[in-house]
């Protein structure tokens, strides 16, 4: 055995004393679920008994996880530095593991727009939470006080913006795929760069 299955070996050994664990389930508990025995289960997690894949898919299954979750391996971008937008006041993150979604903080000074035409829709939905200050959202005919500390979450195919209230504001924002789309082809729309179907512009 390398040293590097030795540490996936005894990585999978704790991820599953830690999911067990986390589910307040006592070694008997788990062992019934898997349909282990209690002493094996012990070996299992302790490693004085060698993993066989039919047992890690038994206990993944028990755990309610997947056997690829299991036994995967620690990823080496942990930290993941923001892409800047300082001329909209915006940072962006990638979700590794959800590559079409994004997380974004934004710093807002301004109200939301008066005038409705100016409200965007498009496919996706967005979840965001107040950072500091207060923030309006405008959803459709209804408007929202979002405070600090409170969240928001609503489909985009409702017309929407959202801006301050009285002060600045700060964001962070999740979008999928399709929210992120909509937001950027709006952006690009108000600088007039021209842009496709699939998002990219010129």
């Amino acid at each position: 055995m390398t040293q590097e299955d030795g540490e996936l070996d005894s990585l999978v050994r704790k991820r599953i004393r830690a999911l067990r664990v986390a589910q307040g389930w006592s070694l008997e508990e788990l062992a019934t679920r898997a349909h282990l025995s209690q002493s094996t289960l012990s070996r299992i997690e302790n490693g004085q008994r060698r993993l066989a894949l039919d047992q890690l898919v038994t206990l993944a299954r028990a755990l309610d996880t997947t056997l690829d979750q299991l036994v995967e391996t620690a990823a080496d971008d942990v930290v993941i530095s923001p892409m800047i937008d300082a001329a909209h006041g915006l940072m962006r993150w990638s979700i590794k593991g959800e590559p079409g979604m994004s997380v974004v903080r934004q710093r807002m000074t301004e109200p939301p727009p008066d005038n409705p035409a100016r409200m965007r829709a498009h496919p996706g939905r967005e979840w965001l939470v107040v950072l500091s200050g207060t923030a309006i959202l405008m959803l459709g005919h209804r408007r929202f006080r979002v405070e600090t500390n409170q969240a928001a979450e609503f489909p985009t195919m409702l017309p929407h913006a959202i801006g301050t209230a009285g002060g600045p504001c700060e964001i962070l924002g999740i979008f999928d795929r399709d929210a992120r789309r909509g937001h950027q082809r709006d952006g690009e729309r108000e600088r007039g760069e021209n842009c496709t179907a699939d998002g990219s512009c010129t």
